[in-house]
């Protein structure tokens, strides 16, 4: 299978991020790939599907967490992927970070059956796909302020995104947004939903995708305090009348 893809660009990637990767996750890269190329035929997963943009844009783009969080590599931590989609940044991290504990959550029960396909030909352990809002799932035992980590690649406003994703996180834990821009205005308008939430902002670490001019910006709001009982609110409201 190696041999049917030009991965260097890939590894060379990886290494900008202090990352060696193996044979093997090389191969489990790619059986992902050819799924999500083979699913992506009759199911909207993601308009980009040219195998170098998809290393690029969705595997190397989903391991930038490593650069916010360093000690993925030595840390066994739990880690929650709200909105997924098609497994970014939840299935990347797994396969380089084996050690993590992963949770990813959907809105979209079909792209659910896409995310079990791949946990299962990858052979990947400690990792579950769940159908559910996160307006729901925050709200219940077991998952309410019970992660390490919250990652999101959704678009969405920060304001929205918090009160998604800071009720997952423990005190101490990290809730972390992957954006595609600056954000500066955006974090002005989120500052008080994140506060209310029991989040404060921690950093801003931005930097382009390796070789090329891709910009990144990886959003860090550390959880100070228990996000109040209240929050998130019902299915709908966060996106609709963001916290201000």
């Amino acid at each position: 299978m190696l041999n049917s893809y030009d991965c260097d660009s890939f590894i060379k990637g990886l290494e900008e991020f202090h990352i060696e990767i193996s044979e093997k996750q090389i191969d489990q890269f790619i059986l992902y790939y050819e799924l999500l190329v083979e699913w992506n035929s009759f199911m909207n997963l993601t308009a980009i599907t040219e195998f170098d943009d998809v290393i690029k844009k969705h595997f190397v783009d989903s391991v930038s967490l490593v650069k916010a969080i360093p000690d993925l590599n030595v840390k066994e931590y739990t880690l929650i992927d709200i909105g997924t989609g098609a497994g970014f940044p939840g299935i990347p991290l797994k396969i380089i970070f084996p050690g993590l504990k992963v949770v990813l959550l959907d809105s979209l029960n079909k792209r659910i059956s896409f995310l079990d396909e791949v946990i299962n030909r990858l052979e990947l352990s400690d990792i579950e796909a769940f159908h559910g809002r996160a307006e729901e799932y925050a709200k219940m035992k077991g998952y309410r302020e019970a992660f390490d980590l919250c990652v999101s690649r959704a678009v969405a406003n920060l304001s929205t995104l918090s009160e998604y994703c800071i009720p997952f996180v423990k005190k101490n834990g990290y809730f972390i947004s992957y954006k595609s821009e600056k954000i500066k205005e955006e974090y002005e308008d989120a500052e008080k939903a994140i506060n209310i939430l029991g989040g404060k902002y921690e950093n801003q670490i931005d930097f382009y995708l390796p070789n090329s001019d891709i910009y990144r910006n990886l959003f860090v709001i550390k959880k100070i305090k228990d996000t109040p009982s209240k929050y998130p609110r019902k299915a709908g409201l966060p996106s609709k009348e963001p916290i201000k």
